[in-house]
């Protein structure tokens, strides 16, 4: 038997198993209870949003810091401009994709909000590459290592921002 869309082929047999329910699975779903409107409210004042600029300005200050550290270590200046650089190949973009999504946030359809997050994701995505291609020619003497170092600290920074915000949680 051959299923559409496979090619046929000689002594291959294609079958299609029929997977049953679990017991157990119909339990886990009877123990869902979805929350009131009051409910909803105090999770949400119990655990707010961080807030998206908030974290890109503490991208940009680990950037600027990454850039002194590399330029104080090094005892190049062009390595700690390499090194600010790769952290504006993280910023810029960033910056683009959250306004461009946080613009049209209260969109009621979900197949355009999904439309438009990936239209921006795919805009950074071009941007990141595009300012990382012009990265020889707008710094001299570029440090590829710390263009790259600057980059990936600065871009896991947002990692440092979830986890004070969730510290600052605990202590209230």
């Amino acid at each position: 038997m051959a299923l559409s869309g496979f090619p046929a082929v000689s002594g291959v047999s294609y079958t299609m198993k029929t997977i049953t329910p679990h017991e157990e699975d119909d339990d886990q779903d009877s123990d869902f209870k979805p929350l009131s409107a009051d409910e909803a409210q105090q999770w949400r004042d119990a655990n707010p949003q961080v807030s998206v600029w908030r974290i890109l300005a503490m991208q940009a200050l680990v950037g600027c810091l990454v850039a002194l550290a590399v330029w104080a270590l090094t005892g190049r200046q062009s390595a700690g401009w390499s090194a600010g650089y790769g952290a504006l190949a993280v910023l810029v973009p960033a910056a683009l994709f959250a306004r461009g999504v946080l613009r049209h946030k209260n969109v009621q359809e979900p197949g355009v909000a999904m439309l438009r997050f990936f239209g921006w994701e795919m805009v950074k995505i071009i941007l990141t590459v595009a300012i990382l291609v012009a990265a020889p020619r707008v710094v001299v003497g570029l440090s590829w290592l710390a263009l790259m170092a600057g980059m990936v600290i600065t871009l896991k920074t947002y990692w440092i921002a979830l986890l004070l915000q969730s510290r600052r949680l605990k202590l209230d």
